[in-house]
C-alpha cells in the first residue's frame, strides 16, 4: 500500500481494479477516462487536475 504522501507527488501509480482484481499502471492527471485492460470497467475518470481514482491504489510508480 502506498503512503499518502508518495501519491500526491507521483506522476504514474499502480491501480487494483476493484471488479477483476487485474493490476495496471496509469498515469494520475490523465485526461480521457481509463478503462480496465481486463474487464473494461472504469478505474479513473478526469477530473480537470488529477483523475479520480476507483480502484486501490496499491503503488507509485517512480
Amino acid at each position: 500500500m502506498a503512503k499518502a504522501t508518495d501519491v500526491k507527488e507521483a506522476k504514474f501509480v499502480e491501480v487494483k481494479c476493484p471488479d477483476c482484481e487485474n493490476k495496471q499502471i496509469l498515469f494520475v492527471k490523465s485526461a480521457t477516462r481509463v478503462p480496465c485492460q481486463a474487464c473494461g470497467s472504469t478505474l479513473a475518470t478526469p477530473t480537470g487536475g488529477k483523475c479520480a481514482i476507483k480502484g486501490e491504489i496499491v503503488g507509485v510508480v517512480e
